[in-house]
């Protein structure tokens, strides 16, 4: 198990159940599934674009990402359908819990002039989401390699029925929310 799991069950669960006064520790809301997402708008002109996104998410996450492809054709934008649009990855159990505790400890104290992030961001079911504008602060990938610099959105799935009880969840287990 990783860091933060285990902080999870050995801590953060049992804290949890004492401050909203839950009678069972199975109402203690945890951690779903952490989607990240990434929007690939140019990626129709630019073939080789996608495959080296791809390889750049699955060294982000460790796991292969799916391509998302147009559901209908938009002649604006062209873009016909079946067209990729995107990649998107979901991690469950230990990925999801290592992919976490390295966004917290590692990637966002990279991000230059960074003061925390948004507490604004929940949406109202207990899920929290944000968006990294620049993949280059996660520390598998090396900047002299990088052709394209593209952003990404993380959502963080939680079996929180409010975002009371998700903003302290993601407190606890260390997410900087600014003050």
């Amino acid at each position: 198990m990783t860091v933060l799991a285990n902080q999870y069950r050995e801590e953060i669960r049992p804290a949890l159940k004492e401050a909203f006064g839950y009678d069972n520790i199975m109402e203690v809301p945890e951690l779903k599934k952490i989607t990240v997402n990434v929007g690939l708008g140019d990626a129709k002109e630019d073939p080789k674009l996608l495959d080296t996104v791809v390889d750049e998410i699955a060294r982000i996450t460790g796991q292969q990402p799916t391509v998302t492809r147009a559901k209908k054709a938009i002649a604006n934008f062209k873009i016909r359908e079946g067209m990729p649009v995107g990649l998107k990855v979901t991690l469950r159990d230990k990925l999801m819990y290592e992919f976490l505790y390295k966004l917290i400890n590692v990637t966002m104290p990279r991000i230059r002039d960074f003061r925390g992030v948004s507490a604004n961001s929940f949406d109202g079911r207990g899920n929290y989401s944000l968006g990294i504008d620049n993949h280059t602060v996660f520390p598998e990938i090396k900047v002299d390699d990088v052709d394209v610099v593209h952003g990404l959105q993380i959502t963080i799935v939680t079996s929180a029925e409010t975002d009371e009880e998700a903003f302290e969840l993601l407190s606890r287990m260390g997410m900087p929310f600014k003050k």
